[in-house]
């Protein structure tokens, strides 16, 4: 089975890294597994622990219109080179937390994206060289107040609230190029898309990105969303699910 990574905190308020095992106990480990983290005397059961995000990066850089017929939804056409745009560590929020609807938009989207986290510090990283700095993949959700993204002209007020991004429930460290990628609303399919649809792979887009700034162990890439984007109502349940990682769950209040 897939070894998977997750970061957990105790009731007590103790941070773990850990590897999750099929009956939810989780054996701890000593750092954070891109850093060489390795097993601890401690395994903690499903009771005592909760899932937070599997990583907690210094910073999240986004991908927009990474996905040719989600460019064309919006409006446009795929980008000569990526689109980048970034959120701040503060929208994270875990598997099964919830998405604040803020009282400043009218229309919140979900868009189901493949997450990469970064396993070495890269700068000005080339070509093939780029696929030996993913450390592994989750599951995010970019979601977005789609009217405040038309309005201002820039993403950041759009992208950037509380809990805007959902990630996790956990690493893998490989993926299928061709997993699919599934977004449920209230049990809805609303998207559903290869990741091999993706106009820049995750290796091309960590090249870029290096060309620009130094991504740190644990930083997280947002690779795109695919067709399907759409709003979300307060009470809404959105489920993100890509094979060979899982499942990401999280409701909006």
């Amino acid at each position: 089975m897939t070894k998977r990574y997750v970061r957990i905190k105790t009731p007590q308020g103790q941070i773990h890294y850990g590897l999750l095992s099929i009956d939810r106990t989780v054996q701890t480990l000593d750092a954070p597994p891109w850093k060489g983290g390795q097993p601890t005397e401690l395994v903690l059961t499903e009771a005592q622990y909760q899932f937070l995000a599997p990583c907690a990066p210094s910073k999240i850089i986004a991908v927009g219109k990474n996905y040719a017929k989600h460019a064309e939804e919006m409006g446009g056409s795929v980008p000569a080179e990526p689109l980048l745009f970034l959120k701040p560590p503060t929208a994270i929020t875990a598997h099964q937390g919830e998405i604040l609807y803020p009282n400043l938009s009218q229309q919140v989207d979900y868009e189901g994206e493949l997450a990469i986290v970064m396993g070495e510090r890269t700068y000005q990283c080339e070509g093939e060289e780029a696929y030996s700095k993913i450390w592994g993949y989750t599951i995010a959700n970019d979601v977005t107040a789609r009217d405040l993204q038309k309005t201002d002209g820039q993403w950041t007020r759009a992208k950037g609230f509380d809990s805007f991004c959902p990630l996790g429930p956990w690493i893998v460290t490989e993926i299928n190029p061709g997993a699919l990628l599934q977004t449920f609303l209230n049990d809805q399919i609303v998207q559903s898309a290869s990741i091999s649809d993706m106009v820049f792979a995750p290796h091309i887009l960590v090249a870029y990105i290096s060309q620009v700034m130094t991504l740190l162990p644990g930083d997280v890439i947002l690779t795109g969303t695919p067709a399907g984007i759409g709003p979300m109502q307060r009470g809404d349940h959105v489920r993100i699910a890509i094979e060979g990682i899982g499942s990401l769950e999280n409701t909006v209040v």
